[in-house]
């Protein structure tokens, strides 16, 4: 339709539009002038006359881009038939200098409901499916098939519609479906959800049930025009790009014939993540916390954490450090396993603190310890908001997919007592698992779909594409801080060599590898494509390299006589503490009776408005009796007061496992639930006035042994000024943690140099509950302890009353393993963890049956600074307790006065020990059999053994236990018997009398019966002098 055909229409419509044209005709009349060619590109809003109309219309019909976009917006609308009441609408909002209305109205009226619809539909499915189209792989050998939704086809939509203008706007939508945009030719809006969720990045958002998160990505990604880099900006990604990529080129001519699992194929990694710690720390971020595999952990190291790059050369000779020193180096682990920390300058003049957490092969396991880090520094610090610490993990694609403790991480991101404000994940995704195709590794189209489960959003990217890499980092450091919850970064990549460089992966995968081989590398195509944009020459990218050679050469060198600095290997936090070979003074662990008294009561009162459950008002009045009558005191309240006594010297507190609020036995009631409202209260917050919110902390955790141990492994790392405690529901449920236990806990101070003062609480016992709720697997445990059970500790005689005689067994031992008896014994074990100058683990092979166990109770003065036993100095953990019968009280001299007429002792510990106690007092046999108790298992206590053979010089040795022979500690007391045997001057035999269960698979049995006449049977050999 012509201009003057719509004036006709405009006629018999719209009057006023009419008068309005021809005035503008009549002024036009009286000034005519020839409209200049350079006008003809003047905006819709810029049109003056009706003839300055005509020219327009006659320039678009002979070349329609020789007018502005919005004059041929209009036109086009002319030709589809507009009505002119939408004239009209048109015309009113341009006389108010309003562009947008002219257009909106006039498609809006030739646009139909459905198709409205169908676009919207057509938009949701680009923003749903569209990473199944977009270009992931840099060899080009994925085979994805694209979706049909993604085809406009689909929705009605032909080859006729392309130039076809639509408004597509949505009420409270950003983006593409947002009401403020311009209205665009279906042929852009294709071009733009193609450009944004079909290039080298793929989108996944939508499954997140909340509006405003999904707007909140569509409004960084949906933009009207693609984003830009500037030239200063492309050449900073080079330099990062070049170092990430030369370095491993550099280790490879020179280490040719070493492991080093480089980074080459995912060089855009390092340039990635040092652009998302540049974003974070300009958001606030001031400590960065990373995990990570080993696969380019070498890179990581020196390009992003700035570990000196001599001294990584220099480990390549795997020569000792500084072994002639007297600084303890431990058994040390292979290169690229160690971490470090550095404080880092940002490209924005900022500084960030990174340290990169030391963790073994076993991939994942270091994720809930990174997090466990990271929640203490946000405790210290007072972050409440958690934005100061953030936690960056590596992932390698076969391991996100396929280790459960992934999923065990990412379903701790929302829990309150276990959140760190997000973390950030980056899946390293070679497409291959070290020879494991991605269909036979996993179920899912992507290694990252397990991350839907949290509502993560997720960005796939073309690892080829620098640019992209970044900008994705930036969005999910962005994220972060908005959002305070987990993203996942998933870089597409490969893998140039196998499973590391002298592994062969032509066996398993000759497509792939002949692929790589042919495939020019990120670093090569970012150059090519800053030289073919204009954007560089190529004398500027040389010196680039030039630089980067010559550092690297120079460090090299360097290396050949790297001499390290006195080792920093504890944080400030740990400033004073001593390593293994550095003696610490010992330090007494009783309080004094009025502050025991005075805590005693405080945390055994509740409010008066509370209503507190009846039986737990009982239980509560019965631990205030306990304190007033100084007698009595059961397990649960020796704990309690072991807490508070901790937290009134400015101690942080800190337990955390499944049901350890209340307690699987129901025994500890650390928060008390009010009966009507539902509030809790929790006395051990109120020991002493304005006591620091979150000072004591106990947590129940989610349903997870292997997640939250790591987690508060990782807590305890960060300062020793606390005591942090996991509790398993049953000790046999450790076993689900074990890989916790043995690659970080019994060796990670040796490996990494990194001390821990973490208590693990297994209940352990035997009460005929069955093979899964009766062991702990003691014997585990201490199978793990490093001590020679064959050479007999030096005694410093000297030392022997104030506990200094051992010198340094405990701080050289890998950690500690105690079964108590006491709640006194338990309440200084726990002080003891705190109260000295340095850090060991500690396993406490918890009770079940002695937390009500009427003999089972401690008096007051058990807990006081005032010893009882002559001669000794101070008040402190008892590693064995003497008999109780004959000459009483026991002397605790080195040699102490015998007692002939005891014709055998008895060692055991634990649980086992009353019903000993009870059954020997029945048979009356108090002047025949000794009963002493071995509550330090490891470090094994040889001086204390020792001391209580020679008490009893004419009886016979017997281990009791009631475990299974071939479990509990029986292998591992016998030779340490025989040890203490041999320097009494007494014979050996090889073996000692045992008292207890046959060898056995299972740890007990499931028969009630059986389980009583095994326990009976024990008992009578072990006090049975002919047996």
């Amino acid at each position: 339709m012509s201009l003057s055909a719509a004036a006709k229409r405009i006629t018999e419509g719209v009057p006023s539009i009419l008068g309005a044209l021809r005035g503008s005709r009549a002024l036009a009349t009286q000034a005519d002038k020839s409209i200049p060619l350079s006008k003809l590109k003047d905006s819709f809003n810029d049109g003056t006359s009706v003839n300055y109309l005509e020219e327009l219309e006659e320039a678009y019909r002979q070349d329609p881009n020789s007018v502005d976009k919005s004059w041929a917006s209009f036109f086009r609308s002319l030709d589809r038939g507009i009505s002119s009441e939408a004239i009209s609408e048109a015309y009113s909002a341009f006389q108010q200098g309003v562009a947008p209305a002219l257009q909106g109205a006039a498609n809006v009226s030739n646009q139909t409901i459905q198709e409205s619809m169908r676009l919207i539909m057509l938009i949701r499915a680009y923003q749903v499916s569209g990473h199944f189209a977009s270009q992931l792989d840099p060899l080009g050998l994925q085979d994805r098939k694209v979706p049909s939704e993604l085809n406009p086809a689909s929705y009605g939509f032909s080859e006729a519609d392309l130039d076809r203008e639509f408004f597509i706007g949505n009420w409270n939508q950003s983006g593409f479906l947002e009401e403020g945009r311009p209205t665009r030719t279906l042929r852009e809006v294709l071009q733009r959800l193609k450009e944004t969720y079909c290039g080298s990045i793929g989108y996944e958002y939508m499954h997140i049930p909340d509006r405003d998160k999904c707007n909140w990505i569509r409004e960084r990604i949906e933009t009207i025009d693609p984003p830009a880099y500037t030239k200063q900006q492309k050449l900073h990604v080079l330099n990062r790009i070049a170092w990430s990529d030369m370095f491993e080129t550099f280790l490879a001519n020179k280490f040719s014939a070493a492991k080093r699992f480089g980074l080459e194929g995912a060089e855009s990694m390092i340039p990635g993540i040092k652009a998302m710690i540049d974003s974070s720390a300009d958001l606030g971020v001031e400590d960065v916390v990373i995990g990570m595999p080993h696969r380019g952990r070498l890179n990581v190291l020196a390009n992003v954490v700035r570990k000196p790059m001599s001294q990584i050369f220099c480990e390549f000779a795997g020569k000792v450090i500084n072994k002639d020193s007297d600084e303890y180096i431990g058994s040390g682990d292979v290169k690229y396993h160690l971490g470090t920390s550095y404080n880092r300058p940002t490209a924005n003049g900022k500084s960030v603190h990174l340290s990169l957490v030391a963790n073994p092969s076993h991939l994942e396991a270091v994720n809930t310890v990174v997090l466990g880090k990271v929640r203490a520094k946000q405790f210290y610090c007072n972050d409440t908001e958690h934005a100061k610490s953030l936690p960056i993990l590596l992932h390698g694609d076969g391991a996100f997919s396929g280790q459960g403790i992934v999923y065990e991480t990412l379903a701790m991101s929302g829990l309150p007592d276990y959140s760190v404000g997000g973390t950030i994940h980056v899946v390293v995704n070679n497409q291959v698992a070290f020879t494991t195709d991605p269909k036979d590794s996993r179920s899912s189209p992507y290694c990252t779909d397990v991350a839907k489960s949290l509502n993560c959003p997720i960005f796939h990217v073309n690892g080829d594409d620098v640019e992209s890499v970044i900008r994705v980092s930036n969005l999910a450091a962005e994220w972060r801080a908005k959002w305070h919850s987990d993203v996942v970064i998933d870089i597409v990549c490969y893998r140039k060599y196998g499973h590391n460089e002298i592994d062969e992966p032509m066996f398993t995968q000759p497509l792939m590898y002949k692929a790589i081989k042919q495939h020019k590398p990120a670093h090569a195509r970012y150059v090519e494509k800053l030289i073919s944009s204009g954007v560089a020459t190529q004398e500027e990218i040389t010196k680039i390299h030039q630089s980067i050679t010559e550092i690297l050469n120079k460090d090299f060198e360097a290396a050949k006589s790297y001499k390290p600095q006195s080792k920093d290997w504890l944080s400030s936090y740990w400033s004073g503490f001593k390593s293994p070979l550095q003696l610490s003074r010992i330090r007494n662990t009783g309080v004094s009776m009025d502050i025991l008294k005075s805590i005693g009561e405080a945390i055994t009162k509740l409010p008066e408005d509370f209503q507190a459950h009846r039986q737990l008002k009982k239980v509560y009045e019965l631990r205030r009796q306990m304190i007033e009558s100084g007698t009595g005191l059961d397990w649960a309240m020796a704990e309690a007061m072991a807490f508070a006594t901790l937290l009134s010297e400015g101690n942080h507190v800190r337990l955390s496992g499944q049901d350890v609020e209340r307690g699987t036995f129901s025994h500890r009631h650390s928060v008390v639930h009010d009966q009507n409202n539902g509030q809790k209260y929790v006395p051990l917050d109120h020991v002493y006035p304005d006591q620091t919110q979150g000072q004591f902390s106990v947590s129940n955790s989610n349903l997870s042994e292997f997640g939250v141990l790591g987690y508060e492994l990782g807590y305890s790392m960060e300062n020793p000024n606390s005591l942090v405690m996991w509790e398993a529901q049953f000790g046999d449920f450790a076993n689900g943690a074990q890989i916790i236990f043995d690659q970080f806990l019994s060796s990670g101070e040796a490996k990494w140099l990194r001390q821990s003062g973490l208590v693990c609480m297994l209940p352990h016992g035997y009460d005929g509950q069955g093979p899964e709720h009766s062991s702990a697997r003691l014997e585990r445990f201490l199978q793990m302890s490093d001590e020679n059970p064959f050479v007999f500790p030096h005694i410093n005689e000297a030392e022997w009353f104030t506990g200094g005689h051992l010198g340094n067994q405990i701080q050289s031992s890998n950690w500690q393993v105690v079964n108590c008896t006491t709640p006194a014994n338990y309440f200084h074990c726990l002080r003891r963890q705190v109260h000295r100058q340095f850090r060991k683990p500690l396993i406490v092979m918890s009770p079940k049956n002695l937390l009500r166990h009427p003999a089972c109770k401690s008096p007051l003065s058990d807990f006081n600074d005032q010893s009882d036993d002559a001669g000794i100095i101070g008040v402190r953990f008892k590693r064995v307790i003497a008999d109780d019968t004959g000459i009483m009280p026991k002397g605790r001299e080195f040699y102490p006065v015998e007692e002939p007429e005891k014709k055998r002792i008895v060692f055991c510990t634990g649980k086992v020990f009353y019903d000993l106690h009870a059954a020997r007092e029945k048979e009356n046999k108090q002047d025949d059999v000794a009963i002493v108790r071995i509550e330090q298992l490891a470090p094994f206590p040889f001086d204390l053994v020792l001391r209580e053979i020679r008490r009893y010089p004419n009886a016979e040795i017997v281990w009791s236990q009631e475990e299974h022979m071939n479990m509990g500690a029986y292998s591992h007391v016998l030779p340490r018997f025989e040890t203490c045997l041999r320097a009494a001057g007494k014979p050996t035999t090889g073996r000692i009398k045992y008292a207890g269960r046959a060898p056995s698979a299972a740890t007990a049995t499931g028969y009630g019966e059986i389980h009583a006449k095994e326990q009976a049977q024990l008992i009578s050999e072990a006090l049975n002098l002919e047996f």
